[in-house]
């Protein structure tokens, strides 16, 4: 009997243990997380590799690339049968891998997968493989033509495309309101990074604007040189960008954006990038108190 109740207690603390080290980035109600891409440097390239990379660097929510998620269901290696697996693959691999993701305490939030080129069936498979993982949408580089094409696609789906951001905002009569203007389910993923280094400009404006076409933004600390090419890359509180401002701004105004490091500074010598990731989740943290 004593042995019985002994095991018994042991369970309940292994089960308490195993609860208590499921990560939580969320602070003072603003989600913090990253996109998995900030992993690419790591050793491990499959899908579980990437998962214990996020839960290491201490995240709850990841916008989590495609391409591992397409090797873990079985991605022929041959390009010419690619197409056709998609079309006709099974959804119940990518059930899988909402439940590992899950049953680690982290959330998919966004798919970083497809191309406007794709066809039709590609498209549909895309749109599939994000509802089954529980994303919100995909995200895409931000361009005219490819919120034509995927516009009908994001509302026969009821899920969002999500525009991200380079240098475009620095180009003459840019604006983000072309694109989004196709679709009520087009949206931004917002790099408040990309944008200070070629504009100069402070992000939070935009982020007032647009805060309800916004679905997440990518952080990162860059300089203001005069030109994007110039800018460089920093640790987080290195660089200009005013990130403590942004990360205020969106928890004072409780707007539902996802903030997801996006790791692109050099790693030092010594570390490397779930280590790094992890510095990062402090200063978010920090940033928001």
């Amino acid at each position: 009997m004593k042995k019985t109740v002994f095991l018994l207690v042991m369970a309940a603390v292994c089960m308490q243990f195993a609860v208590a080290q499921k990560p939580n980035s969320k602070f003072n109600g603003v989600q913090v997380g990253a996109i998995t891409y900030s992993f690419r440097d790591m050793p491990d390239k499959t899908l579980e590799g990437i998962l214990n990379y996020s839960v290491q660097a201490g995240i709850s929510s990841v916008e989590l690339m495609g391409g591992a998620v397409e090797q873990y269901a079985g991605i022929p290696r041959n390009r010419e049968e690619v197409s056709q697996w998609r079309k006709t693959v099974s959804m119940d691999k990518f059930k899988e891998v909402k439940k590992m993701f899950n049953d680690k305490g982290i959330n998919i939030h966004i798919l970083k997968l497809g191309e406007a080129r794709w066809s039709d069936e590609e498209l549909d498979y895309v749109f599939n493989v994000c509802k089954t993982l529980g994303a919100k949408g995909i995200t895409l580089e931000i361009d005219e033509n490819a919120a034509k094409r995927l516009a009908p696609f994001a509302e026969k789906h009821k899920l969002y495309v999500i525009f991200h951001n380079h240098g475009q905002p620095g180009e003459a009569n840019f604006s983000f309101d072309k694109p989004l203007s196709y679709s009520k389910y087009l949206m931004l993923n917002f790099d408040v990074g990309h944008y200070y280094a070629s504009t100069g400009k402070n992000p939070c404006d935009v982020i007032k604007q647009y805060n309800k076409r916004i679905v997440s933004i990518h952080v990162k600390d860059r300089t203001w040189k005069g030109s994007y090419n110039d800018a460089g890359n920093l640790p987080f509180g290195e660089g200009e960008t005013p990130l403590k401002e942004i990360f205020q701004l969106i928890k004072k105004e409780k707007y539902p954006i996802f903030c997801d490091i996006e790791l692109e500074y050099r790693v030092p010598q010594g570390s490397d990038a779930v280590k790094e990731t992890a510095k990062c989740v402090e200063y978010c943290k920090k940033m928001l108190q």
